[in-house]
Protein backbone atom coordinates (compact mmCIF):
# COMPACT_ATOMS: atom_id res chain seq x y z
CA UNK A 1 0.00 0.00 0.00
CA UNK A 2 1.64 3.51 -0.87
CA UNK A 3 0.38 6.56 0.75
CA UNK A 4 0.46 9.78 -1.32
CA UNK A 5 -0.84 12.63 -2.59
CA UNK A 6 -3.81 11.95 -5.39
CA UNK A 7 -3.82 13.72 -8.64
CA UNK A 8 -6.44 13.78 -11.32
CA UNK A 9 -5.42 10.49 -13.05
CA UNK A 10 -6.65 8.99 -9.42
CA UNK A 11 -10.40 10.25 -10.11
CA UNK A 12 -11.93 7.51 -11.43
CA UNK A 13 -10.75 4.98 -8.40
CA UNK A 14 -11.26 7.69 -5.76
CA UNK A 15 -14.37 7.97 -7.07
CA UNK A 16 -15.20 4.20 -7.33
CA UNK A 17 -14.62 4.19 -3.46
CA UNK A 18 -17.00 7.26 -2.49
CA UNK A 19 -19.44 5.39 -4.90
CA UNK A 20 -19.07 2.36 -2.10
CA UNK A 21 -19.33 4.38 1.14
CA UNK A 22 -21.68 7.16 0.06
CA UNK A 23 -24.57 6.26 2.13
CA UNK A 24 -22.38 7.02 4.90
CA UNK A 25 -22.39 10.63 4.10
CA UNK A 26 -25.02 13.36 4.37
CA UNK A 27 -25.11 15.61 0.44
CA UNK A 28 -23.83 12.87 -1.55
CA UNK A 29 -27.77 11.20 -1.79
CA UNK A 30 -27.60 12.11 -6.19
CA UNK A 31 -25.92 11.80 -8.99
CA UNK A 32 -25.98 15.54 -9.48
CA UNK A 33 -24.54 15.47 -5.59
CA UNK A 34 -21.95 13.21 -6.59
CA UNK A 35 -20.78 14.70 -9.80
CA UNK A 36 -20.38 17.79 -7.56
CA UNK A 37 -18.58 16.06 -5.27
CA UNK A 38 -16.07 14.67 -8.17
CA UNK A 39 -15.51 18.58 -9.16
CA UNK A 40 -14.66 19.14 -5.13
CA UNK A 41 -12.18 16.47 -5.02
CA UNK A 42 -10.51 17.26 -8.71
CA UNK A 43 -10.14 20.87 -6.54
CA UNK A 44 -8.38 19.54 -3.91
CA UNK A 45 -5.84 16.79 -5.82
CA UNK A 46 -5.24 20.25 -7.99
CA UNK A 47 -4.54 22.20 -4.82
CA UNK A 48 -2.38 19.01 -3.31
CA UNK A 49 -5.10 18.90 -0.60
CA UNK A 50 -6.41 15.06 -1.05
CA UNK A 51 -4.39 12.02 0.06
CA UNK A 52 -5.14 8.46 -1.14
CA UNK A 53 -3.83 4.67 0.51
CA UNK A 54 -3.41 3.35 -3.21
CA UNK A 55 -2.82 -0.77 -4.40
CA UNK A 56 -1.86 -0.34 -7.81
CA UNK A 57 -4.93 0.97 -9.70
CA UNK A 58 -7.36 0.89 -6.59
CA UNK A 59 -7.83 3.37 -3.82
CA UNK A 60 -8.30 2.22 -0.45
CA UNK A 61 -8.53 5.14 1.68
CA UNK A 62 -9.22 8.78 0.62
CA UNK A 63 -8.68 11.74 2.22
CA UNK A 64 -9.77 15.80 1.79
CA UNK A 65 -7.92 18.07 3.68
CA UNK A 66 -8.12 21.80 4.06
CA UNK A 67 -5.25 24.07 5.07
CA UNK A 68 -6.26 27.40 5.33
CA UNK A 69 -9.10 26.07 7.02
CA UNK A 70 -6.75 23.54 9.07
CA UNK A 71 -9.86 20.83 8.54
CA UNK A 72 -10.32 17.58 7.78
CA UNK A 73 -13.00 17.57 5.54
CA UNK A 74 -13.32 14.08 3.93
CA UNK A 75 -12.09 10.62 4.84
CA UNK A 76 -13.11 7.04 3.81
CA UNK A 77 -11.40 3.42 3.82
CA UNK A 78 -12.95 0.90 1.56
CA UNK A 79 -15.40 -1.03 3.73
CA UNK A 80 -13.55 -4.18 2.83
CA UNK A 81 -9.68 -2.56 3.92
CA UNK A 82 -10.98 -1.19 6.90
CA UNK A 83 -9.53 -2.22 10.98
CA UNK A 84 -5.90 -2.13 8.89
CA UNK A 85 -5.21 1.19 10.46
CA UNK A 86 -5.49 2.88 6.90
CA UNK A 87 -7.43 5.82 8.29
CA UNK A 88 -4.82 6.26 10.77
CA UNK A 89 -1.89 6.68 8.14
CA UNK A 90 -4.02 8.92 6.00
CA UNK A 91 -4.57 11.30 8.94
CA UNK A 92 -0.59 10.64 9.89
CA UNK A 93 0.10 11.69 6.33
CA UNK A 94 -2.49 14.98 6.19
CA UNK A 95 -1.16 16.28 9.69
CA UNK A 96 2.74 16.53 7.74
CA UNK A 97 0.87 18.71 5.12
CA UNK A 98 -0.74 21.02 7.65
CA UNK A 99 0.96 24.01 9.41
CA UNK A 100 2.16 22.92 12.75
CA UNK A 101 0.73 25.03 15.42
CA UNK A 102 -2.88 24.83 14.22
CA UNK A 103 -5.28 22.89 15.66
CA UNK A 104 -7.41 20.70 13.36
CA UNK A 105 -11.06 20.42 12.96
CA UNK A 106 -13.47 17.22 11.62
CA UNK A 107 -16.97 17.26 11.83
CA UNK A 108 -19.36 13.52 11.82
CA UNK A 109 -22.20 12.73 13.15
CA UNK A 110 -23.43 13.57 16.61
CA UNK A 111 -23.25 11.43 19.59
CA UNK A 112 -26.33 8.81 19.32
CA UNK A 113 -26.13 8.48 15.74
CA UNK A 114 -24.99 5.05 14.89
CA UNK A 115 -23.84 6.61 11.59
CA UNK A 116 -21.10 8.20 13.49
CA UNK A 117 -19.87 5.33 16.19
CA UNK A 118 -17.08 4.34 14.69
CA UNK A 119 -15.78 7.39 13.30
CA UNK A 120 -16.11 9.34 16.45
CA UNK A 121 -14.16 6.75 18.36
CA UNK A 122 -11.81 6.74 15.75
CA UNK A 123 -11.02 11.01 16.29
CA UNK A 124 -11.33 10.15 20.10
CA UNK A 125 -8.82 7.65 19.13
CA UNK A 126 -6.55 9.84 17.72
CA UNK A 127 -6.42 12.52 20.22
CA UNK A 128 -9.73 15.09 19.16
CA UNK A 129 -11.60 16.43 21.43
CA UNK A 130 -15.31 17.30 21.11
CA UNK A 131 -16.33 21.05 20.05
CA UNK A 132 -19.58 22.95 19.11
CA UNK A 133 -22.57 21.42 17.42
CA UNK A 134 -23.97 22.15 13.83
CA UNK A 135 -25.75 21.16 11.01
CA UNK A 136 -23.85 20.30 7.45
CA UNK A 137 -26.25 19.25 4.40
CA UNK A 138 -29.10 19.34 6.54
CA UNK A 139 -27.52 16.89 9.21
CA UNK A 140 -27.30 17.18 12.89
CA UNK A 141 -23.37 16.86 13.34
CA UNK A 142 -20.18 17.74 16.07
CA UNK A 143 -17.03 19.25 15.20
CA UNK A 144 -14.05 17.38 16.60
CA UNK A 145 -11.13 19.50 17.38
CA UNK A 146 -7.12 17.73 17.88
CA UNK A 147 -5.16 20.43 19.41
CA UNK A 148 -1.83 21.22 18.40
CA UNK A 149 0.83 22.49 20.97
CA UNK A 150 2.09 25.42 19.97
CA UNK A 151 5.93 26.07 18.57
CA UNK A 152 7.54 26.73 22.17
CA UNK A 153 5.47 23.56 23.77
CA UNK A 154 6.88 20.83 21.17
Amino acid sequence: MELRLASAQDIDAWMALVEQVREAFPGLETSEAMAEHRATVLNFMRNSAAVCAAEGERILGALLFSKENSMLCFLAVDPACRRQHIAQKLVSFMLTQMEEEKDITVTTYREGDPNGAAARAFYKHLGFSEGRLGEEFGCPVQEFILKRPAAGQR
